[in-house]
């Protein structure tokens, strides 16, 4: 599976809606972020995520990793 990051989660959907793109299930919140599974037309399942990146960055730091701020 691909997973991209986008910038806004909400209005990608959509545009994406509108362009008959599957969305395979509901947008899920949780503290780092939002995410959504979409359907290319080859049936490939895709991951789009919303990042939190202030949340994102304190796990990263929680579990010992280098981070990017």
């Amino acid at each position: 599976m691909i997973n991209y990051r986008v910038a806004d989660l909400n209005k990608l959907m959509v545009h994406l809606k509108k362009n008959g793109v599957t969305i395979t299930d509901t947008v899920q919140n949780v503290d780092y972020g939002k995410f959504v599974h979409i359907m290319d037309n080859e049936g490939n399942k895709i991951e789009l995520w919303e990042p939190n990146d202030i949340a994102y960055e304190k796990l990263g730091k929680q579990m010992g990793s280098n981070t990017t701020m």
